[in-house]
Protein backbone atom coordinates (compact mmCIF):
# COMPACT_ATOMS: atom_id res chain seq x y z
CA UNK A 1 0.00 0.00 0.00
CA UNK A 2 1.44 3.45 -0.96
CA UNK A 3 0.25 6.68 0.34
CA UNK A 4 -1.54 7.72 -3.19
CA UNK A 5 -3.65 5.01 -2.00
CA UNK A 6 -4.76 6.73 1.35
CA UNK A 7 -4.27 10.03 -0.66
CA UNK A 8 -2.65 13.19 1.47
CA UNK A 9 -5.45 14.30 3.29
CA UNK A 10 -8.60 12.35 4.73
CA UNK A 11 -11.04 12.74 6.92
CA UNK A 12 -11.12 11.69 11.16
CA UNK A 13 -14.32 11.54 12.68
CA UNK A 14 -16.55 9.70 15.89
CA UNK A 15 -19.46 11.90 14.78
CA UNK A 16 -21.34 8.64 12.52
CA UNK A 17 -21.60 6.88 15.64
CA UNK A 18 -24.61 8.71 16.39
CA UNK A 19 -26.32 9.26 13.29
CA UNK A 20 -28.49 6.44 11.41
CA UNK A 21 -27.11 3.87 9.08
CA UNK A 22 -28.58 6.13 5.76
CA UNK A 23 -27.18 8.89 7.03
CA UNK A 24 -23.98 7.30 7.65
CA UNK A 25 -23.77 6.43 4.02
CA UNK A 26 -24.84 9.49 2.53
CA UNK A 27 -22.11 11.30 5.13
CA UNK A 28 -19.24 9.06 3.46
CA UNK A 29 -20.54 9.38 -0.19
CA UNK A 30 -20.17 12.93 0.27
CA UNK A 31 -16.59 12.74 1.43
CA UNK A 32 -16.04 10.99 -1.68
CA UNK A 33 -17.30 12.79 -3.71
CA UNK A 34 -15.71 16.25 -2.18
CA UNK A 35 -12.27 14.27 -3.06
CA UNK A 36 -11.19 13.21 0.45
CA UNK A 37 -9.05 9.95 0.03
CA UNK A 38 -9.50 7.85 3.33
CA UNK A 39 -12.10 8.50 6.21
CA UNK A 40 -11.07 7.13 9.65
CA UNK A 41 -13.22 6.35 12.16
CA UNK A 42 -12.83 5.70 15.91
CA UNK A 43 -14.26 3.06 17.89
CA UNK A 44 -15.85 3.95 20.95
CA UNK A 45 -19.30 3.17 22.64
CA UNK A 46 -21.25 3.79 19.32
CA UNK A 47 -21.10 1.36 16.51
CA UNK A 48 -18.47 -1.36 16.08
CA UNK A 49 -15.33 -0.77 14.36
CA UNK A 50 -16.49 -3.92 12.48
CA UNK A 51 -19.89 -2.38 11.51
CA UNK A 52 -18.75 0.96 10.41
CA UNK A 53 -16.49 -0.34 7.94
CA UNK A 54 -19.19 -2.21 6.39
CA UNK A 55 -21.65 0.75 6.22
CA UNK A 56 -19.33 3.46 4.69
CA UNK A 57 -17.63 0.61 2.27
CA UNK A 58 -20.72 -0.26 0.71
CA UNK A 59 -22.30 3.70 0.57
CA UNK A 60 -18.71 4.67 -1.37
CA UNK A 61 -17.39 3.53 -4.37
CA UNK A 62 -13.54 4.35 -4.45
CA UNK A 63 -12.81 5.59 -0.70
CA UNK A 64 -10.44 4.05 1.31
CA UNK A 65 -12.32 3.39 4.76
CA UNK A 66 -9.88 2.90 7.68
CA UNK A 67 -10.14 1.64 11.14
CA UNK A 68 -8.96 4.54 13.37
CA UNK A 69 -8.49 2.13 15.43
CA UNK A 70 -10.20 -1.05 16.07
CA UNK A 71 -9.58 -1.73 19.97
CA UNK A 72 -7.93 -4.82 20.74
CA UNK A 73 -9.00 -5.02 23.95
CA UNK A 74 -12.72 -5.25 23.03
CA UNK A 75 -12.09 -8.00 20.49
CA UNK A 76 -10.59 -11.52 20.02
CA UNK A 77 -8.04 -11.93 17.49
CA UNK A 78 -9.73 -14.56 15.29
CA UNK A 79 -13.03 -11.99 15.34
CA UNK A 80 -10.90 -9.07 14.08
CA UNK A 81 -8.65 -11.36 11.72
CA UNK A 82 -12.11 -13.52 10.18
CA UNK A 83 -13.59 -9.81 9.83
CA UNK A 84 -10.61 -8.15 8.25
CA UNK A 85 -10.53 -11.01 5.68
CA UNK A 86 -13.87 -10.65 5.06
CA UNK A 87 -14.14 -7.02 4.41
CA UNK A 88 -11.08 -7.39 1.98
CA UNK A 89 -12.58 -10.10 -0.09
CA UNK A 90 -15.91 -8.30 -0.79
CA UNK A 91 -14.00 -4.35 -1.31
CA UNK A 92 -10.29 -5.30 -2.69
CA UNK A 93 -8.33 -3.04 -1.77
CA UNK A 94 -10.00 0.09 -0.01
CA UNK A 95 -10.31 -1.35 3.77
CA UNK A 96 -7.35 0.03 6.09
CA UNK A 97 -7.03 -1.81 9.37
CA UNK A 98 -6.04 -0.12 12.31
CA UNK A 99 -5.28 -1.37 15.46
CA UNK A 100 -4.59 0.31 18.97
CA UNK A 101 -3.80 -0.59 22.25
CA UNK A 102 -4.32 2.51 24.00
CA UNK A 103 -6.64 1.07 26.47
CA UNK A 104 -3.81 -1.80 27.37
CA UNK A 105 -2.36 -1.03 30.82
CA UNK A 106 -1.28 -2.91 33.86
CA UNK A 107 -4.47 -2.32 35.41
CA UNK A 108 -8.29 -2.09 34.52
CA UNK A 109 -9.35 1.36 32.74
CA UNK A 110 -12.77 2.87 33.47
CA UNK A 111 -14.51 4.56 30.79
CA UNK A 112 -18.00 6.57 31.21
CA UNK A 113 -18.46 4.04 34.29
CA UNK A 114 -17.62 0.75 32.35
CA UNK A 115 -14.43 -1.43 33.12
CA UNK A 116 -12.02 -2.11 30.53
CA UNK A 117 -9.80 -5.21 31.92
CA UNK A 118 -6.13 -5.37 31.73
CA UNK A 119 -4.53 -6.79 28.35
CA UNK A 120 -0.85 -6.39 30.42
CA UNK A 121 1.83 -4.30 28.62
CA UNK A 122 0.69 -2.66 25.41
CA UNK A 123 3.45 -3.26 23.17
CA UNK A 124 3.99 -6.98 23.85
CA UNK A 125 0.40 -7.10 23.95
CA UNK A 126 -0.19 -5.81 20.75
CA UNK A 127 2.73 -7.90 19.11
CA UNK A 128 1.29 -10.91 20.45
CA UNK A 129 -2.45 -9.94 18.98
CA UNK A 130 -0.83 -9.79 15.70
CA UNK A 131 0.97 -12.78 16.21
CA UNK A 132 -2.69 -14.44 16.86
CA UNK A 133 -4.21 -12.94 13.78
CA UNK A 134 -1.53 -14.55 11.68
CA UNK A 135 -2.14 -17.92 12.98
CA UNK A 136 -5.36 -18.18 12.77
CA UNK A 137 -6.20 -21.19 10.30
CA UNK A 138 -9.21 -19.21 8.59
CA UNK A 139 -10.96 -20.86 5.96
CA UNK A 140 -13.12 -18.31 4.24
CA UNK A 141 -12.59 -17.16 0.95
CA UNK A 142 -8.62 -15.67 0.16
CA UNK A 143 -8.96 -12.05 -0.83
CA UNK A 144 -7.08 -10.75 -3.59
CA UNK A 145 -5.00 -8.63 -1.43
CA UNK A 146 -3.20 -8.92 1.71
CA UNK A 147 -4.41 -7.83 4.81
CA UNK A 148 -3.17 -3.54 5.35
CA UNK A 149 -2.59 -2.79 8.85
CA UNK A 150 -1.15 -0.07 10.98
CA UNK A 151 -1.01 0.50 14.50
CA UNK A 152 -1.94 3.36 16.48
CA UNK A 153 1.80 3.99 18.11
CA UNK A 154 2.77 7.32 20.26
CA UNK A 155 6.00 5.89 22.10
CA UNK A 156 9.60 4.82 20.50
CA UNK A 157 8.68 0.95 20.77
CA UNK A 158 5.01 0.99 19.46
CA UNK A 159 6.59 2.80 16.70
CA UNK A 160 8.96 0.51 16.27
CA UNK A 161 6.76 -2.43 15.75
CA UNK A 162 4.47 -0.49 13.57
CA UNK A 163 7.65 -0.26 11.22
CA UNK A 164 8.07 -3.65 11.54
CA UNK A 165 4.71 -5.50 11.60
CA UNK A 166 2.28 -3.52 9.67
CA UNK A 167 2.38 -0.91 7.19
CA UNK A 168 3.51 2.10 9.44
CA UNK A 169 1.50 4.20 12.07
CA UNK A 170 -1.55 6.40 13.35
CA UNK A 171 -0.69 8.33 15.66
CA UNK A 172 -3.47 10.47 17.37
CA UNK A 173 -3.59 13.69 19.36
CA UNK A 174 -0.40 14.59 18.43
CA UNK A 175 1.39 18.20 17.49
CA UNK A 176 4.14 18.61 14.41
CA UNK A 177 7.17 17.16 16.84
CA UNK A 178 5.66 14.17 17.47
CA UNK A 179 5.44 13.42 13.19
CA UNK A 180 9.44 14.51 13.28
CA UNK A 181 10.03 12.35 15.67
CA UNK A 182 7.72 9.26 14.59
CA UNK A 183 9.36 9.75 11.28
CA UNK A 184 12.98 9.63 12.90
CA UNK A 185 12.33 6.42 14.78
CA UNK A 186 10.43 4.80 11.65
CA UNK A 187 12.53 5.54 8.62
CA UNK A 188 11.47 6.54 5.64
CA UNK A 189 9.60 3.43 4.40
CA UNK A 190 7.05 3.10 6.49
CA UNK A 191 3.82 4.97 6.17
CA UNK A 192 3.50 7.76 8.74
CA UNK A 193 -0.74 8.80 8.69
CA UNK A 194 -1.28 11.27 11.40
CA UNK A 195 -4.53 12.57 12.83
CA UNK A 196 -4.70 16.37 13.26
CA UNK A 197 -7.65 18.20 15.12
CA UNK A 198 -8.74 21.19 13.68
CA UNK A 199 -11.66 24.19 14.63
CA UNK A 200 -12.78 25.98 11.66
CA UNK A 201 -13.69 29.15 13.14
CA UNK A 202 -12.28 32.45 12.42
CA UNK A 203 -13.46 33.23 16.00
CA UNK A 204 -10.38 32.44 17.68
CA UNK A 205 -11.66 32.78 21.15
CA UNK A 206 -14.65 30.67 20.48
CA UNK A 207 -12.19 28.03 18.43
CA UNK A 208 -9.82 28.40 21.36
CA UNK A 209 -12.92 26.95 23.82
CA UNK A 210 -14.08 24.09 21.58
CA UNK A 211 -10.02 23.15 20.95
CA UNK A 212 -9.64 23.69 24.86
CA UNK A 213 -12.30 20.65 25.56
CA UNK A 214 -11.31 18.33 23.14
CA UNK A 215 -7.73 18.58 24.76
CA UNK A 216 -8.84 18.58 28.35
CA UNK A 217 -10.39 15.15 27.70
CA UNK A 218 -7.55 13.32 26.51
CA UNK A 219 -5.17 15.34 28.73
CA UNK A 220 -6.86 13.80 31.82
CA UNK A 221 -8.50 10.95 31.03
CA UNK A 222 -6.17 9.08 28.62
CA UNK A 223 -2.93 7.86 30.50
CA UNK A 224 -1.23 7.11 27.50
CA UNK A 225 -1.93 10.32 25.60
CA UNK A 226 -0.25 12.00 29.19
CA UNK A 227 2.66 9.85 28.88
CA UNK A 228 3.13 11.26 25.06
CA UNK A 229 2.69 14.85 26.01
CA UNK A 230 5.63 14.38 28.99
CA UNK A 231 7.82 12.97 26.40
CA UNK A 232 7.10 15.85 23.90
CA UNK A 233 8.41 18.03 26.91
CA UNK A 234 4.88 19.06 28.27
CA UNK A 235 4.72 19.45 32.01
CA UNK A 236 1.68 19.31 34.77
CA UNK A 237 1.05 23.21 34.53
CA UNK A 238 0.44 21.98 30.89
CA UNK A 239 -1.96 19.27 32.02
CA UNK A 240 -3.86 20.61 33.96
CA UNK A 241 -7.18 22.53 33.76
CA UNK A 242 -8.13 21.82 30.09
CA UNK A 243 -4.61 22.60 28.97
CA UNK A 244 -2.65 25.19 29.00
CA UNK A 245 -2.53 27.54 25.54
CA UNK A 246 0.95 26.10 24.45
CA UNK A 247 -0.81 22.79 24.61
CA UNK A 248 -3.77 23.61 23.30
CA UNK A 249 -2.16 25.39 20.00
CA UNK A 250 0.24 21.95 19.93
CA UNK A 251 -2.50 19.72 19.79
CA UNK A 252 -5.24 21.88 18.06
CA UNK A 253 -5.18 24.09 14.79
CA UNK A 254 -7.73 26.38 14.56
CA UNK A 255 -8.98 29.89 13.40
CA UNK A 256 -9.51 30.31 9.34
CA UNK A 257 -8.94 27.97 6.36
CA UNK A 258 -5.67 29.20 6.20
CA UNK A 259 -4.16 28.02 9.53
CA UNK A 260 -5.15 24.77 8.92
CA UNK A 261 -3.53 24.96 5.88
CA UNK A 262 -0.75 25.88 7.37
CA UNK A 263 -0.98 23.08 9.95
CA UNK A 264 -1.03 20.43 7.21
CA UNK A 265 2.09 21.98 5.84
CA UNK A 266 3.29 21.35 8.75
CA UNK A 267 3.02 17.70 9.15
CA UNK A 268 4.13 17.15 5.58
CA UNK A 269 7.59 18.97 6.03
CA UNK A 270 7.93 16.84 9.29
CA UNK A 271 7.70 13.40 7.59
CA UNK A 272 3.85 12.64 6.93
CA UNK A 273 2.61 10.68 4.47
CA UNK A 274 -1.15 11.41 4.83
CA UNK A 275 -2.79 13.67 7.60
CA UNK A 276 -6.54 13.22 8.45
CA UNK A 277 -8.49 16.02 9.66
CA UNK A 278 -11.01 15.70 12.58
CA UNK A 279 -12.97 18.61 12.84
CA UNK A 280 -13.99 19.62 16.19
CA UNK A 281 -17.12 22.09 17.07
CA UNK A 282 -19.48 22.79 19.90
CA UNK A 283 -21.65 19.77 18.94
CA UNK A 284 -19.56 16.54 18.62
CA UNK A 285 -22.30 14.54 17.70
CA UNK A 286 -23.20 16.46 14.81
CA UNK A 287 -21.95 15.91 11.27
CA UNK A 288 -19.73 18.70 10.54
CA UNK A 289 -20.92 18.60 6.88
CA UNK A 290 -20.17 22.81 6.16
CA UNK A 291 -16.76 22.38 7.71
CA UNK A 292 -15.70 19.20 5.66
CA UNK A 293 -16.94 20.99 2.42
CA UNK A 294 -15.26 24.04 3.59
CA UNK A 295 -11.66 21.89 3.88
CA UNK A 296 -11.79 19.86 0.98
CA UNK A 297 -9.46 21.66 -1.11
CA UNK A 298 -7.04 20.18 0.84
CA UNK A 299 -7.23 17.14 -0.91
CA UNK A 300 -7.11 18.35 -3.93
Amino acid sequence: MTNVELGRVGIWTFALDGQPAARVGEAAAEIEELGYGTLWFGEGFGRDSVSQAWLTLTATRRLTVAAGIANIALRDPIAMAAAERSINEAHPGRYLLGLGGHRVSDTPIQMNGYVIPSRGKAVATMGAYLDAMDAIPLDSAAPAHPPRRMLAALGPKMLELAARRTLGAHPYFVPVEHTRRAREAMGTGPLLAVEQAVVLDADLGRAREVARRHVGFYAEAAPHQEASLRRLGFGDADLAGGGSDRLVDAIVAYGDAGAIEKRVREHFEAGADHVCLQVLTADPAALPLREWRELAFLAA
